[in-house]
């Protein structure tokens, strides 16, 4: 069982199945530029986009590179889709439980949200929100902070080893879902499970009390 006041979530292949519609942007932007895009996806998931730039060296034009990946994103939001078991989750989970903490940008998570038919978190940190993004811990620290929550009380959702070392560098127990990678390079997670046997592990007192 975990118990935790709070569950701070991923969004990309945590709430959103969007790992297709990333790939998609991803190789278009490099095809445009005659690079590898399998090597550009390998390391790109779970990351800011302009911090994968920057790894690879692509920071020529770091400004104009970050905005037209993110419109390329932006356009395929609609192609997107919950993962069944995240929607019927948050329908139970009460305001103030939770939050969503993304390597996106605050229009692209909100899109692909939207297109997703979830409900927008009333905590959302994005990568307009931080100076460092995963696996620096500022932006789980953020999230903590604004439900006013210590991270021993928060329990993070994440797909992507930045993601997993972001959430333990807070502090906070971290469950690794094996949605985009698989369950060895989650390892470090606290748990590693798949939708179903998180949702059976999780405990939140005020979820449970909201329906008494």
């Amino acid at each position: 069982m975990i118990e935790a006041r709070a569950v701070l979530f991923d969004c990309d292949g945590v709430l959103v199945d969007s790992g297709a519609s990333i790939e998609r942007a991803w190789r278009r932007w490099a095809l445009e530029r005659g690079l590898d895009g399998d090597a550009i996806v390998a390391v790109a998931h779970g990351r800011r986009t302009e911090d994968t730039m920057r790894e690879l060296g692509l920071s020529e034009d770091l400004v104009a590179g970050v905005e037209l990946l993110e419109g390329y994103e932006i356009a395929d939001a609609p192609s997107v889709h919950a993962f069944p078991e995240a929607a019927a989750l948050l329908a139970e989970l009460p305001p103030g439980s939770w939050a969503v903490v993304t390597s996106g940008t605050r229009a692209l998570a909100t899109s692909r949200l939207a297109a997703a038919g979830l409900p927008l978190p009333s905590v959302l940190v994005t990568a307009d929100d931080v100076r460092a993004g995963k696996p620096d811990p500022e932006g789980y620290l953020e999230a903590a902070r604004r439900l006013g929550c210590s991270p021993a009380d928060c329990v993070v959702v994440e797909d992507a080893p930045a993601g997993v070392q972001a959430g333990l560098a807070a502090g906070m127990r971290v469950v690794g879902l094996a949605t985009t990678h698989a369950p060895v390079e989650l390892e470090a997670a606290t748990l590693v499970a798949s939708w179903p046997e998180f949702v059976a592990a999780l405990h939140l007192p005020a979820a449970r009390q909201r329906r008494l």
